[in-house]
């Protein structure tokens, strides 16, 4: 039996890590991501969320309007979290398979809706345990719709959208509890 020790060095390879950032699920960075414009009639961007749409609420989506989703977008993918909340982004909902119109329904289901980390299918409104969080609508245009069952995870989908997404947007606002 012969038993080597001894120290390696490893070389330093530029290889980009995914820490589930907003950036996740971009994949290949040679595409030209265009933009799309988010926006609310309910709220205006960096503006206070209506309590209606919080836990403190009715806890229902608000209206969300897009404008520049590419004519080659086969579906839309939409993310809403926290960034703000204690111990790591909090999702409060995960929805894809939308259809690439120029809007979404106050209080509607446009697509595919996952679990949320309030362990929940669909949506769970800004309910910030103190202090004032920024919730972020983060929607993103893809090449193709997905092939991911209801209840799937963040995760899941991020990995799913890995090279698909040709646009994308984002609305934040934020909410205090009164």
């Amino acid at each position: 039996m012969l038993l080597i020790s001894g120290c390696v060095q490893k070389e330093r390879t530029e290889t980009p890590v995914n820490n589930e950032s907003p950036e996740a699920g971009k994949g290949d960075e040679n595409m030209n991501i265009q933009n799309i414009k988010l926006f609310s009639s309910a709220f205006v961007a960096n503006g206070s969320i209506p309590r209606k749409y919080t836990c403190d609420g009715t806890n229902i989506n608000p209206p969300l309007e897009f404008e520049g989703i590419p004519e080659e977008a086969e579906s839309l993918v939409l993310i809403v979290d926290d960034p703000d909340a204690p111990m790591k982004t909090f999702t409060h909902w995960v929805v894809w398979n939308i259809e690439p119109v120029a809007k979404i329904e106050e209080d509607s289901i446009p697509g595919v809706e996952g679990i949320n980390d309030f362990k929940k299918i669909g949506y769970g409104g800004p309910c910030p345990p103190s202090g004032t969080h920024r919730y972020f609508f983060r929607v993103y245009a893809l090449d193709r719709q997905l092939e991911l069952k209801a209840g799937a995870g963040r995760k899941d989908l991020e990995n799913e959208m890995i090279g698909h997404i040709i646009a994308e947007g984002e609305l934040m606002g934020k909410y205090s509890k009164k």
